[in-house]
């Protein structure tokens, strides 16, 4: 199951599991999450998994550029 930043807002950050959101306090999250990371929970706290982030990235570009061909 991916577990997906989706925004911050206040003193939560919002993370998306299976279509599902839960806020979660800002001080479970660690400090260089951002936007769209896939995160992960480790050492007691939701961290960036950046191997995991690149490869949705790529995959969202990648669908991205065949809604745009010409």
């Amino acid at each position: 199951m991916l577990h997906v930043v989706d925004r911050f807002e206040g003193e939560f950050c919002i993370i998306e599991s299976d279509g599902v959101t839960r806020d979660v306090p800002r001080k479970l999250v660690d400090p260089g999450v951002k936007p769209g990371d896939v995160v992960e929970w480790a050492g007691g706290k939701w961290v960036a998994n950046r191997e995991k982030t690149a490869s949705r990235s790529k995959e969202i570009k990648s669908l991205m550029d065949e809604l745009w061909e010409d």
